[in-house]
């Protein structure tokens, strides 16, 4: 059996059992809650939710109510995930958040191109007004928003040769998430970006189908992508987040406390991923150094690049709606 139909039949079979659970009585299907992810297991985000969350709620219920984790999309891809949990058959996910745009367009005013200049910036916006108003366009396509870990800053691996300018991303194939703000950003930049689901990833850089990947440094070394790719440049043209969501239909029949009990372990787990993910990052780039040959864009070259993608900001606003694009700029342009 291939990977690939191994991984749908674990979906299809986890998809069967949440949703008997879901015709048990309510009481019964308390009893057990389904996370699933499609980061690697020792990714920051995987950690945090196996030591943290699982053993939060347990503590905090009185071992009432048990968390099965499954990363490493042992449950399907983002998209699977994404869907099973709309549809109530799967309780929670933990997603980048570009894979939710194509339900939520408003999630595409926190990915613009070259505007986060550092982890602080980017989560005074996402915990701030702006992060509320997206939970909201969340909870109104059927999630319940926990919180939003860190994804990190994105960068470029590719098989062609080193990346130094705008000029060398010319006819890149460059997998990208499915989110048209990171597309259009690409082809301002003069590369040729593809949509595809992480779950295709590896062995569209190993089949050489694509040239080109991009993502954090953490996800890079996890994901042992290293092995598919020879050339890493620090381009970091976007930060992004791990949007944490549960299904809306499961989360009401929780009882109160229950509900309680996996929002005070979620934040508990959100602050825990999000020092990982510090020391984590520099980790990764240290042992991707040692496997990859790493050229550093210089900023007069990142300047080209922020500039040429500033048009795609302007679209973006129809989109995602131009008083919260302009309120994520005013936010991400504070000292």
């Amino acid at each position: 059996m291939n990977r690939l139909s191994s991984v749908s039949r674990r979906f299809a079979l986890a998809a069967c059992a949440a949703a008997t659970l879901a015709a048990a009585p309510a009481a019964f299907a308390q009893q057990k809650l389904q996370i699933a992810g499609n980061f690697a297991t020792e990714h920051p985000s995987s950690v945090a939710v196996d030591q943290v969350f699982k053993k939060e709620v347990a503590r905090l219920t009185n071992n009432q109510l048990q968390v099965d984790v499954f990363p490493a999309m042992q449950l399907g891809g983002a998209k699977e995930n994404i869907d099973a949990v709309r549809s109530g058959t799967l309780a929670l996910t933990w997603v980048g958040g570009a894979f939710l745009s194509r339900i939520v367009p408003e999630l595409e005013a926190v990915s613009l191109p070259f505007v986060f200049r550092d982890r602080e910036a980017a989560f005074r916006v996402i915990d701030g007004p702006v992060g509320h108003a997206i939970d909201q366009k969340l909870q109104a396509k059927g999630f319940v928003s926990l919180g939003w870990m860190e994804l990190g800053s994105r960068n470029i691996t590719n098989s062609r040769g080193p990346i130094k300018t705008m000029a060398d991303l010319k006819g890149l194939k460059l997998r990208l998430q499915p989110n048209e703000t990171h597309l259009a950003s690409f082809r301002a930049l003069g590369a040729n970006p593809v949509a595809m689901d992480v779950k295709e990833l590896y062995s569209a850089l190993e089949q050489r189908v694509v040239d080109a990947q991009e993502n954090p440094y953490t996800v890079i070394s996890a994901s042992r992508y290293s092995e598919v790719q020879k050339h890493l440049s620090n381009s970091g043209h976007f930060f992004d987040f791990i949007a944490v969501v549960a299904s809306k239909k499961a989360f009401e029949q929780l009882k109160p406390e229950y509900q309680k009990a996996v929002r005070e372990a979620m934040a508990a787990t959100i602050a825990h991923q999000r020092k990982l993910a510090i020391e984590s990052e520099a980790k990764a780039l240290a042992e991707l150094k040692g496997k990859m040959t790493l050229t550093e864009i210089a900023p007069t070259a990142l300047e080209e690049m922020r500039k040429a993608t500033a048009p795609v900001i302007e679209e973006v606003k129809k989109r995602a709606g131009a008083e919260l694009v302009n309120q994520v700029l005013a936010e991400a342009a504070k000292r």
